[in-house]
Parts: structure tokens; C-alpha cells; sequence
């Protein structure tokens, strides 16, 4: 009785494993596939189709999802890895790629790993261009080595099914001698800038300083000039105004002298002057000279261009 129900027992527990494991299955037949992702689907070990995003029910034992694709860019470090540029100088240089899943299916069967396949390509790619480089430029040509390594990735990802979006380089270390040089030809060469920085500002301020003082020079010369010529149209127009109040005086004064009695008042006038001017001789820093015969007044008068009268 006991082995009959341990019999029992027994085809009931494989009952309830088979049950478990159609469960299982069936519930593993039923794909939900989320967004940005592509999941390949075998049936019978052979390629069935791609299963985008969405709910999927698959046969089961028959399908199976093989391998599942992430479609979002990702970005892939290179290690880091020593190069020697053209002039034979060791250099380690790391980078990191950007790339892209654009094609599931031959992500999945035309290459084993396309991350690792891509970082190593993207290495012998750096290697290549960086050998045709000399030291100074590598640091300069980064775009170039980029665009090359770049330019590489993509013919080989189009077996891949991969796109590479871009591919940047993060650093690029020389050896600590020749970074310890580089960092002195730096300092000479800001050291040679500054000077010639410093000569050139120099020049520029001693042209500024001449320039100024030719400029003050010219402007005094002008305006000396300015000045003379002004001063000596003045002095023209002066002695032009006085020639020509002296002639209009003169003018008047013969027109006066032409009149009846203006010769005789003319003579009255200078003699009344002559009078006047004689009363200064008191003084005692006047000095005076007398004709010889000082009772001769009409000798006085002759002196003065006056013709005494009979």
C-alpha cells in the first residue's frame, strides 16, 4: 500500500514539473519588447525575424529570442595604449566612441562582439595616423586623427550594422622627459612673446610720443604763423587807415589853406604852438639851443618856416 502511494506520489510530482515547465514556456512565448530595443527571434536554430517595440507572442518551443539589441547611442572607452608619432617619440592616447545599433540583424550574426570589434579597430586606426604625425602636431591634429579613425569605423560598421557617430580623443601623454621639455620650449616661447610684447609696446609708445610731438610742433609752427599773418594784416590794415586819414587830413588842410586868410591862420596856429612849446624850457632836463643872435626874432620865426611880417 505504502509503494503504491509513494508511486503515486511520484507521477504526480513529474505531473506537476511537466505542468510547471509548459507554464514555463508558455508564459516565456509572450515578448514584450520596450522602446529603443530590437530583439532577434530564432526558430529552430534558424534567423525568423526582428521583434520591434510592442507586445509579441511567440510559438513556444519553436521561437526563441536569440539576442536582444539596444538601438540607443552608446559610448564605448578606449584604453589607453602607447603609440610612437613619426619622429619616434612614445605617447599614450585614450579615447572614447560614439556609435550607434542601426541594423539588429547584423549586429547579431556579422560579428561576435561588435563593441570590442570597433575598440580595437579605433586603436590600430590611432596607432596608424598618429605614426604619420610628428609629436607637436599630434596635439594640433586632433580633428584629423578623428575623422580618420571615424572614417574607418564606418566602412567596416556597415557589415556590422553599427554607425559611428563620432570618435574624440581624451588625452594624449607623452613621456614625463619630453613633457618636461615641451613645458620649456612653452615657457621660452611666452617668454620670447612677452618681450617682443614688450618691444613692440615700447616702439609703439615712443611713435605715439613722436607723433605727439610733431603734431604739437606743427600745430605751434601753424599758429605762430597764423599769428604773425593775423598781427601783419592788422599792421597793413593800421597803416592803411592811417595813410588815409593822414591823406584825408592833408587833403583838408591844403583845401583850408586855399581858402581866403587860411595861409595867415595856418602861420597863427604853428606860432601859437611854437609859444606853448616854449614855456617848457623852465624845466631843468630840457635842453635848449638858441640862434646866435637871439634879438633876432624874425631869425626865430624862419626857423619855423614862418615868414615874418614887414
Amino acid at each position: 500500500m505504502n509503494n503504491i502511494n509513494n508511486m503515486e506520489l511520484i507521477i504526480l510530482a513529474v505531473w506537476g514539473a511537466l505542468f510547471l515547465y509548459l507554464a514555463i514556456k508558455f508564459f516565456q512565448a509572450i515578448c514584450l519588447v520596450p522602446t529603443q530595443s530590437a530583439y532577434i527571434v530564432e526558430r529552430l536554430g534558424k534567423y525568423r525575424c526582428t521583434l520591434e517595440a510592442g507586445f509579441h507572442l511567440l510559438l513556444p518551443f519553436v521561437d526563441r529570442v536569440a539576442f536582444i539589441q539596444d538601438l540607443k547611442e552608446e559610448t564605448i572607452d578606449v584604453p589607453p595604449q602607447e603609440c610612437f608619432s613619426k619622429d619616434e617619440v612614445n605617447v599614450e592616447v585614450d579615447g572614447v566612441i560614439y556609435i550607434q545599433v542601426v541594423d539588429a540583424v547584423k549586429a547579431s550574426y556579422g560579428i561576435t562582439d561588435y563593441r570590442f570589434a570597433a575598440m580595437q579597430l579605433a586603436q590600430t586606426t590611432t596607432r596608424s595616423v598618429i605614426g604619420t604625425l610628428d609629436l607637436d602636431r599630434t596635439f594640433e591634429e586632433r580633428d584629423i586623427i578623428s575623422a580618420k579613425v571615424v572614417d574607418v569605423l564606418d566602412k567596416a560598421g556597415e557589415s556590422w550594422g553599427i554607425r559611428v557617430h563620432r570618435y574624440e580623443i581624451k588625452n594624449i601623454t607623452p613621456p614625463l622627459t619630453v613633457k618636461n621639455a615641451m613645458e620649456l620650449q612653452v615657457n621660452a616661447e611666452r617668454e620670447r612673446k612677452a618681450i617682443l610684447a614688450k618691444s613692440l609696446g615700447d616702439k609703439a609708445s615712443r611713435i605715439n610720443r613722436s607723433e605727439g610731438l610733431k603734431t604739437e610742433m606743427i600745430n605751434i609752427s601753424e599758429g605762430e604763423m597764423q599769428r604773425r599773418i593775423n598781427s601783419a594784416e592788422g599792421k597793413a590794415e593800421e597803416i592803411l587807415a592811417i595813410a588815409h586819414a593822414t591823406g584825408d587830413s592833408i587833403a583838408k588842410v591844403a583845401d583850408a589853406i586855399s581858402q581866403p586868410g587860411g595861409k595867415q591862420a595856418l602861420e597863427m596856429q604853428l606860432s601859437e604852438q611854437y609859444l606853448q612849446q616854449m614855456k617848457g624850457l623852465s624845466q631843468e632836463s630840457r635842453k635848449v639851443i638858441l640862434p646866435a643872435n637871439l634879438l633876432d626874432f624874425n631869425q626865430w620865426l624862419g626857423t619855423l618856416g614862418i615868414k615874418p611880417r614887414d
